[in-house]
Formats: C-alpha cells, structure tokens, sequence
C-alpha cells in the first residue's frame, strides 16, 4: 500500500514523490522515522503525509502521530487525467485518451469515510489539491477483467490546478450551495451540489460523524438533514 510505512523503505510512484517534493523546503526533513514511521515530510512541528489513495491504509498511522504532533495530510484529485498506454518494456506510447470522469474537491470524501473523526482533532488536518496528471499502464496481464489486462503502473504530477486546506469541519461547508432548502436528503445534497447521490451519501456520513449535519427525521424512507449552527 501506498505510503503506509512502517521503519524500512517502499518504491514511491511518480505522482507521490512529485508532490512531496512540493512541501520540501531548506529546513524540512524527509523520511523522517518518527514513533515507528516513516514520515514523508517534517516541516518544523508539523508532520506531513502524501497519500494518493486509500486513507484506510494509513488509519493507524495517523491516529497514533497526531496524538502528540500536527499532522497534515495531503490528498489530490485528479480534475484531469491522461490515460497512457505503454510498451511492457516503456519504450512505446501505444496510446493516449484523455479520462471522462469529472472530479472536484468533493471527492475526498470517497476517502475521507474512512477517518470522519479525525478532522475535528486539534492536530489533524487535509490539504486537498486539484491535479492534472497521467496514468501510465502496460498490458501484464495483472490488471482486472474491466481493463483486459491492462494494470496501471505509474502516475506522474503535470499541474496543480487548486487547492484547499481543511482544518476544522466547517470549512467542508464551502461544499454546500448556501441556495439548498433545509431540511434536504442525500438526493437534495447531490442535485445542489452536482454530484452523484452515491457520494452524496458518503458527504452525509461524514459531515453528520463531524457534527456538521443533523439529522432532523424521515421523508417517506429519505434521512433528513439540516446544517448545525
């Protein structure tokens, strides 16, 4: 799993090590061994984490750092993506598409169910970057019956587009259209927020597990939420 070190050392993929390269700087430490982990980047009392995918590999990892230190963890969403199709050698581009999924900041909270409570934690925080990127994969036959064989091996960083910092759960209220009548479902929340009623509910969840949603009762068999004030 991506970044979800133990003491020891594990090949990066592009994209994370471009990134943590971002927050370098002449006086932060990186690969820092810090309480039995490798901490990517240690910007002085603040411990930062690159995580591409799956928060609940580094679940553990994160709750045991942030209880004596600030952690910041950095997360991107690729708003565009280049799919590339390579030689099993690299040496050939057999292929380019660019990639029809339509992401935004709303997206963390794919990833974001797996760690709800830990956004109101006082030394916990996510950086969130919007990206441009590529996605290299080679027919190895390792990759699932969807893609025919074809595995993804590398992302690589071309831009970052925005970026948004959450240090408290309010901020997720920027989220939110100021226009969406209260009390509103899952269905309410996706139409006005334009996204799919699937992460809809996965918003719900975590804003109700930050208490930044409450939830007011029943329509036929929708929850009804309103925003605490």
């Amino acid at each position: 799993m991506e970044n979800d070190r133990g003491i020891g050392t594990l090949q990066e993929r592009s994209l994370h090590a471009s990134i943590k390269k971002m927050y370098e700087t002449a006086d932060s430490q990186s690969e820092v061994n810090l309480d039995g982990y490798v901490v990517d980047v240690v910007q002085g009392d603040v411990l930062i984490e690159v995580q591409t995918r799956n928060f609940n590999a580094i679940k553990g990892k994160l709750f045991k750092l942030m209880k004596s230190h600030r952690v910041k963890l950095v997360y991107p969403i690729p708003i565009e993506k280049w799919v590339i199709r390579q030689s099993l050698d690299g040496k050939r581009e057999l292929g380019r598409r660019r990639s029809p999924k339509k992401m935004g900041f709303a997206n963390v909270f794919e990833e974001l169910v797996s760690i709800p409570t830990f956004v109101p934690h006082r030394n916990f925080s996510i950086e969130v970057l919007l990206i441009r990127e590529e996605e290299v994969r080679v027919k190895n036959g390792n990759g699932s019956w969807r893609k025919r064989g074809w595995s993804s091996t590398d992302r690589r960083l071309l831009d970052v587009v925005d970026r948004h910092t959450y240090s408290e759960p309010k901020d997720f209220l920027h989220l939110i259209p100021d226009t969406i009548e209260q009390p509103f479902s899952t269905a309410g929340l996706a139409e006005a927020m334009g996204i799919t009623k699937r992460l809809a509910q996965k918003v719900a969840y975590c804003l109700r597990k930050m208490n930044v949603l409450k939830l007011v009762g029943k329509e036929r068999n929708a929850h009804l939420y309103v925003i605490e004030q």
